[in-house]
């Protein structure tokens, strides 16, 4: 017979509906890295999409987990490794393709050019630095669940993010096509100034939260 300690312990650890859902969020980052990589638009609305959902299932996990009173240690464990993998996942891809535009496609960020070495390790160095202090937390007994401050970057990188993949199959897109006017001029511009405004949020906000988080 299982003792308080024990029964404790399957509690946490429980596979639970919304660490299923967080677990197939992790699974999907492959696929969001590699298929912009390959050549067509379709691959990148195909991204996208997936993207979409993965984003989506990150707000649904956490719903049910407080919905049904079934938040685990395993979920807090899981939900911030699912934002970290979506994150590294899919900077890859941007990082390298705003470094090499094709002869059809630009795929550079208006007003930023490339993205910026500095940006990524920005963005990245947040994670591993709140990683390292959960982790020695943990070795404490304490479990920091995810804070406000610390989810709305999360969700302005996703934002940047999404619309950015976004814009590759807007222009991949266009691009065969030689249209010119005023649409593709809306568009580029459109989607350009969405990705370069919420590209500056995200590094405003990643700088933001992690000094409150600090603090804290």
């Amino acid at each position: 017979m299982a003792g308080p300690q024990g029964l404790a312990r399957s509690t946490a650890m429980r596979w639970t509906l919304p660490n299923i859902i967080t677990l197939a969020r992790i699974c999907l980052t492959p696929v969001i890295a590699l298929l912009p990589f390959i050549q067509g638009y379709w691959p990148k609305v195909i991204a996208f999409v997936v993207f979409l959902i993965a984003a989506f299932s990150d707000l649904v996990d956490g719903w049910l987990a407080r919905r049904y009173g079934t938040t685990s240690e395993l979920g807090m464990l899981l939900d911030p490794i699912a934002d970290k993998l979506l994150l590294f996942a899919t900077l890859i891809p941007i990082f390298w393709m705003t470094r090499h535009p094709t002869i059809l496609v630009d795929y550079r960020i208006p007003c930023w050019g490339s993205l910026p070495v500095w940006v990524a390790l920005l963005l990245v160095g947040r994670e591993i630095l709140i990683t390292i202090f959960r982790f020695f937390a943990k070795r404490r007994g304490i479990v920091i669940p995810a804070m406000a401050d610390g989810k709305l970057p999360v969700d302005v990188d996703k934002m940047f993010i999404g619309t950015t993949i976004a814009s590759y199959e807007l222009k991949d897109a266009i691009a065969p096509r030689h249209t010119d006017g005023a649409y593709r001029t809306l568009c580029a511009q459109f989607h350009g100034s969405f990705v370069s405004v919420t590209l500056a949020g995200a590094i405003v906000l990643t700088v933001y939260s992690l000094l409150v988080y600090l603090y804290r």
